[in-house]
Order: C-alpha cells, then structure tokens, then sequence
C-alpha cells in the first residue's frame, strides 16, 4: 500500500494469473486491503509455464 493512505476497504480478486496479480497491485496501491483467491497451489497462471516453455528465455516478448 503507498504510503500516507488510509484503507479505503477490502476487495477480493479472483485469479492469481498475470492479470489477478496486476489488479491486486494496483488495488493495493490505490489504499485497498486485498485479498488474493487462486485455485491452483501457486500464482502466476500461464506464465509459471513460460520457463517449461521457453527453457532459454529466448521468447519474442
């Protein structure tokens, strides 16, 4: 959370994929207690892959 802000409330986002994590980022900074609900045993959605994927990070990203 930035500094100097007050909470404004609790949310909840659901997903821990790239786009989860980013929305509870930004949430988190704009003075939200989040909470992060993944189904899965870690976050990251498809890009937890994207080493398996691409082993030598050699990726046109």
């Amino acid at each position: 959370m930035a500094s100097g802000k007050d909470v404004v409330g609790s949310v909840l986002v659901v997903g821990g994929g790239i786009a989860g994590m980013q929305a509870a980022l930004d949430l988190a900074d704009s003075g939200y207690y989040v909470h992060l609900l993944e189904k899965n045993s870690a976050i990251g959605g498809g890009m937890a892959q994207l080493d398996k994927t691409f082993p030598t990070n050699d990726c046109a990203m």
